[in-house]
């Protein structure tokens, strides 16, 4: 593990431009339907993490030629077409929620036996949900230990078809696997989501990647799904930058009261957390959107009450600016959030509370009351979220350290060296 990371204020409002890395979301996404489809698929703009490390090496480990080319930021993957080339495998997910979830809807797909497992927090994760839902369409899947979380174990012969209910409550990504295994299916699947659907974008995206891929869906409503057996179509796919990294940037200039682009992203793109810049307008921002690009100048901060369900990876970094506001601000709607890398309720409040801030609890959020900020070393939590969010708060504050700062290779590696280059190009410019 590395040393803290000693946070350096900056003396002038960040101004520049950056261009964050892939989505993992959408590079993750990608990596499982391009292996499903027949024939040769490239994709660019791919992220390389560890999030889609786990993914590319597991798909290697299931028979699926995938040629990563991480300086291009390129990947050539050769579908399977409908038959898993693996009978067997023991696949490692380390901490990443979405390949696990997604592959283990894949390996269904196949014959054979596999074994999917993951870290200690991986362990307490919930995946029954999935698990219940894959049973419902005639697979042998079931976890290993009690407590409806990995090692899962699955005893693949096809998905048959039927009808599937998914709870919606805990993850969007049990709804995204179910949807993106269907159409290899032998028999016509129909999934049903009960109780409301956190993150809802997430599993628009899910539906746009399938349909960039040829399939067809049957949307009823937004919780009624339909797809027939189908075949997706290999093809060539690019990566919109990274929506949720983006927010990192975007916060920075609420911060600093500067005025920063982030390049490759636009109001209408395929990723929901584009929206979070929606939230800092709330909060006194400015906001303009170019025909490929986003600027969001800072301006005097107010807190804010918000719902956050939809875009709930972006909290912890309204939960960082929120201490540069005047008022409270009101986090609302984001209880699933207690079920990610780490609890990530719990982790904000006890961080806030350890550089000063009054902070209440909520069982569904957080109340944040700015107070003046006090020197402290941040634990992560081993979530990458935590460490790039906490450090927005040493542009401003003096002695902030964040500590195992090499938890952002999750889904960012260049983090911290983009933040700095950020840093080192600000120039001040006056408010308007």
């Amino acid at each position: 593990m590395s040393d803290p990371r000693v946070m350096q204020p900056v003396s002038t409002p960040l101004c520049g431009t950056v261009r964050p890395p892939g989505s993992k979301s959408l590079t993750n996404r990608a990596l499982v339907v391009a292996a499903l489809a027949d024939g040769q698929t490239r994709l660019t703009g791919v992220l390389d993490s560890r999030d889609t490390t786990v993914m590319i090496e597991s798909l290697k480990r299931l028979g699926i030629r995938v040629d990563h080319d991480p300086q291009q930021a390129v990947a050539t993957i050769v579908g399977f077409g409908g038959t898993l080339p693996a009978a067997q495998a023991e696949l490692w997910l380390e901490n990443s929620g979405t390949s696990i979830r997604f592959l283990t809807a894949l390996c269904c797909t196949g014959q054979g036996r596999f074994r999917l497992d993951g870290n200690a927090r991986m362990r307490e994760r919930p995946i029954g949900e999935l698990v219940a839902a894959l049973r419902q369409l005639g697979c042998d899947v079931q976890c290993e230990f009690a407590n409806q979380c990995p090692p899962v174990l699955v005893a693949a012969n096809g998905i048959a078809g039927g009808t599937a209910c998914v709870g919606g409550n805990l993850s969007s990504q049990y709804l995204s696997a179910l949807l993106m295994a269907a159409p290899a299916a032998t028999g016509p699947v129909a999934i049903e989501v009960s109780g409301r659907l956190v993150s809802e974008p997430y599993v628009e995206m899910t539906l746009t990647v399938m349909r960039a891929f040829g399939i067809a869906i049957d949307v009823a409503s937004a919780s009624h799904f339909r797809l027939s057996p189908q075949t997706y179509r290999a093809c060539d796919y690019n990566i919109e930058p990274d929506a949720s990294a983006a927010s990192y940037f975007f916060a920075a200039a609420a911060i600093t009261g500067g005025e920063v682009t982030v390049s490759g992203l636009t109001r209408g793109a395929v990723q929901g957390d584009v929206a979070f810049v929606e939230a800092l307008a709330r909060m006194g921002c400015e906001v303009e959107y170019g025909s490929a690009s986003i600027t969001v100048r800072g301006r005097s901060l107010h807190g804010i009450d918000i719902d956050m369900n939809a875009i709930s990876d972006t909290a912890q970094t309204l939960a960082a600016v929120a201490p540069f506001a005047r008022g409270p601000t009101r986090i609302r709607n984001i209880a699933h959030a207690r079920h990610k890398e780490t609890d990530r309720i719990a982790a904000v409040a006890t961080e806030l509370r350890r550089i000063g801030q009054h902070v209440v609890e909520h069982p569904d959020g957080l109340t944040i009351e700015p107070a003046p900020i006090q020197p402290a070393t941040i634990e992560t939590y081993d979530d990458h979220r935590m460490a790039m969010s906490f450090a927005l708060i040493g542009l401003r504050a003096p002695g902030i350290c964040i500590a195992h700062p090499e938890c952002t290779a999750k889904t960012y590696p260049r983090f911290f060296d983009d933040l700095q280059q950020l840093c080192g190009t600000g120039e001040r410019r006056p408010e308007t």
